[in-house]
């Protein structure tokens, strides 16, 4: 079984119970907007959690969650001020801390539908050379079909010289409608491997869905990967939602948290990935300092 390269966990969630300003439809950005050093402390908070790696909060800093005018003037300004944030966390730490930069979803999580190619450009570009001074790797996030993932890793081939490690990270139907784990846009995650496999990724992970879909995930993804002989990582960061319909709305209200997802059940969860193959292993939505310090102790002991 591999060592775990260990994850930071949700940022949004956190800033909420931090007091960072936190709203819909902003998201994590009104923090970005108004208390920085919050989102700072955040960072701080993984990496003394013992985080290795900690992903810069641009998650919302597309216009469905800021607005087409706020995006305009402002998209570049707040990416880099969160590069900055996260470097500074990264930097400070005394740790060897990796800073991997987030492109979203770009037109709302858990959205297939809304994803347009010939729009998605001018949300990506700008987002993209903005996050490039400062970010170690790119993790695209929350990928909820295949065509959004083949998009952006073009893009991101064409933007960064030279290029810097990427890693592609699928959203789950959080309830498998077939015998097959699939993507939020219906897509069997084995297509999705071989997709993004073959376009060229340095990691394969999942995330914001239902730790229980996970696994599931992994073992079809190893399997794919070791059939057409591609040495790709894999990973995994659940969230802590309550499952979310198909038809969710990311704009309405936040979304419900489960209470057993303690630090202790999580770490059952990755305990199991990591048997599967999983070795990026962190949180997404409500996933806390104390789940990422539970998955530090159980790593230093093993």
């Amino acid at each position: 079984m591999s060592a775990v390269t260990i994850l930071d966990g949700g940022m949004g969630r956190e800033l909420e119970r931090r007091g960072a300003p936190f709203q819909q439809p902003e998201w994590s950005a009104l923090a970005m907007m108004e208390a920085p050093e919050i989102v700072t402390a955040v960072h701080t908070a993984f990496i003394e959690a013992g985080a290795r790696v900690i992903t810069t909060n641009s998650y919302a800093l597309v216009p469905f969650h800021i607005g087409e005018q706020r995006f305009t003037t402002d998209c570049a300004h707040l990416a880099r001020a969160a590069v900055n944030a996260a470097r500074q966390a990264a930097d400070n730490s005394g740790h060897e801390v990796a800073v991997a930069g987030s492109i979203p979803p770009l037109f709302g999580s858990y959205r297939p539908d809304l994803f347009d190619a010939n729009l998605a450009g001018t949300i990506a570009r700008p987002l993209i050379s903005a996050l490039s001074d400062g970010v170690d790797l790119w993790i695209n996030e929350t990928v909820s079909s295949i065509e959004e993932g083949l998009f952006v890793k073009a893009l991101v081939d064409e933007l960064d010289k030279p290029p810097r490690p990427y890693w592609v990270s699928f959203t789950l139907e959080d309830s498998h409608p077939t015998d097959q784990p699939v993507l939020r846009s219906g897509e069997p995650v084995a297509d999705a491997v071989i997709a993004l496999a073959n376009a060229g990724v340095d990691a394969i992970l999942f995330n914001c869905c239902q730790p229980e879909v996970i696994a599931d995930a992994i073992r079809t993804a190893a399997t794919v990967l070791k059939a057409i002989d591609k040495p790709i990582q894999l990973g995994a960061y659940a969230n802590a939602f309550a499952p979310a319909p198909q038809a969710l709305d990311a704009n309405n209200d936040l979304n419900a948290m489960r209470a057993d997802i303690t630090p202790e059940a999580h770490l059952a969860w990755v305990r199991e990935w990591q048997q599967l193959g999983a070795t990026l292993i962190g949180g997404c939505c409500g996933i806390g300092p104390e789940h990422i310090a539970a998955i530090a102790k159980d790593q230093a002991a093993s």
